[in-house]
């Protein structure tokens, strides 16, 4: 429970004289509790239930479009997966506009296996868009060797939406002779057990302020969190360079080559960038979108007021 600081040194701000807020983890649950009265704004819904929300007089989805992801990845140290063939197949095998549209109910932007979005003032605009492409992929595949035997895809709930992935990708698989095993694991001791762990899995990674940042936390060679194990020294060296260069128009074309890098090299695919939805009541005001992340960036406390 947060109480209004009347010597908060921002004038006149908050708003609000009390804000309780406490999680509830079901999805159901949380957008019930919305439409019932009982809550005024539930962060982070499930891209399925706007309709639901929209369709309620009263209640409206606030969208955040961020560089927040869920991501395939393939290890690039561990058989099979660490097969330049079999990932390229991989990449080509996601039917991204199909996810966008079934999965996420478009609040999405294509992704093209890089982190940075469109958001971010260092996005690459001109990097060749991966396509989905069954005859590449196929192609590929044949050339990884890997053949007919089962490769096992480990997706959870904890990775948002993973499954519902998984299950495009081994449908588009099916096609070219690729016979992927879904795992489906509890989201419990999901990013413990499997997660930088499993040869192929996905993970979920939250929007970050920077692109140095995304890319120090899970590109650098050395970052604990480097989800495919991807080792490349011209990217490292390149992304320490970028943080001491003053002159913007060298720094943008260093991220812009780290961008082709990672989308060529590593073992990372990243289909889409997933908008932050939160729904709420029209009697809640002065929401507006920061990139960071949702609910204002997770600052919404001290800008919205109750009509």
């Amino acid at each position: 429970i947060g109480v209004r600081n009347p010597n908060f040194w921002k004038p006149g701000r908050p708003y609000l004289d009390e804000i309780d807020f406490f999680g509830i983890a079901d999805d159901a649950a949380r957008i019930n509790a919305l439409l019932s009265g009982d809550i005024q704004l539930a962060g982070g819904i499930n891209a399925r239930a706007t309709r639901q929300v929209k369709a309620t007089p009263g209640y409206s989805i606030f969208e955040t479009q961020g560089g927040g992801y869920t991501d395939l990845i393939a290890r690039l140290a561990t058989p099979p997966t660490g097969n330049a063939d079999f990932i390229e197949a991989m990449k080509y095998l996601m039917d991204r506009e199909q996810m966008k549209r079934a999965i996420f109910q478009n609040y999405a932007v294509i992704g093209n296996d890089q982190p940075i979005d469109p958001t971010n003032r260092f996005y690459n605009p001109h990097l060749p868009q991966r396509p989905y492409d069954l005859d590449r992929a196929k192609f590929h595949f044949a050339k990884s060797g890997i053949g007919a035997g089962a490769v096992p895809l480990v997706a959870s709930t904890a990775a948002s939406s993973s499954v519902d992935m998984a299950v495009l990708m081994q449908s588009a698989g099916r096609k070219i002779g690729l016979n992927l095993d879904i795992k489906q694991v509890p989201a419990g001791g999901y990013w413990s057990n499997y997660w930088l762990k499993a040869p192929l899995c996905f993970g979920n990674i939250n929007p970050r302020p920077s692109a140095d940042i995304m890319m120090t936390l899970f590109f650098k060679s050395d970052a604990p969190w480097n989800e495919s194990k991807w080792k490349d020294e011209k990217f490292d060296t390149l992304l320490l360079a970028a943080r001491s260069e003053l002159d913007l128009k060298k720094r943008t074309q260093m991220y812009w080559d780290m961008q082709a890098m990672i989308h060529q090299g590593s073992g990372i695919g990243i289909p889409l960038f997933l908008s932050g939805l939160d729904a709420h009541s029209d009697r809640l005001m002065g929401l507006k979108p920061i990139p960071p992340g949702g609910m204002m960036g997770f600052d919404f406390a001290e800008n919205v007021w109750l009509a």
